[in-house]
């Protein structure tokens, strides 16, 4: 007497796994994504004369497979802008903007919702 067992599908033949790494690449993407959009739109609503010098120095980087880092290269005046920089207040009346700090928070808020999104997307691809 013998018994064979034969696996297939997704979970065995490795398109479940390609589909998980997809699904967590496309997570990583969309939060970044998401958080320089809006780094980038509360600059645009709170900077009185823009030059486009400091949004175009609004960047992601790539730190590792699982980390997208959103920064702004180190303009040299950008702690000053965010408000904690040491020209800010009270040597200054300039508090700052703040808009690192608020973006920061709505991606601590919306990061899962937006993680999620591209996951469902990838379901399909891993049998389920």
């Amino acid at each position: 007497m013998g018994v064979e067992i034969t696996t297939t599908g997704p979970l065995f033949d490795g398109r479940a796994e390609r589909a998980i790494a997809d699904a967590a690449k496309d997570a990583r993407d969309d939060v970044a994504e998401f958080a320089e959009e809006h780094v980038l739109a509360l600059t645009g609503q709170y900077f009185r004369h823009p030059t486009g010098y400091y949004e175009s120095h609004v960047i992601t980087s790539r730190v590792s497979a699982d980390v997208a880092l959103v920064h702004d290269q180190g303009v040299v005046y950008g702690p000053w802008l965010e408000g904690v920089g040491s020209r800010n207040t009270p040597v200054t009346r300039f508090a700052g903007y703040g808009h690192w700090r608020q973006t920061k928070q709505l991606v601590e808020t919306r990061g899962p919702e937006i993680a999620e999104r591209a996951v469902q997307r990838h379901l399909p691809e891993m049998g389920g």
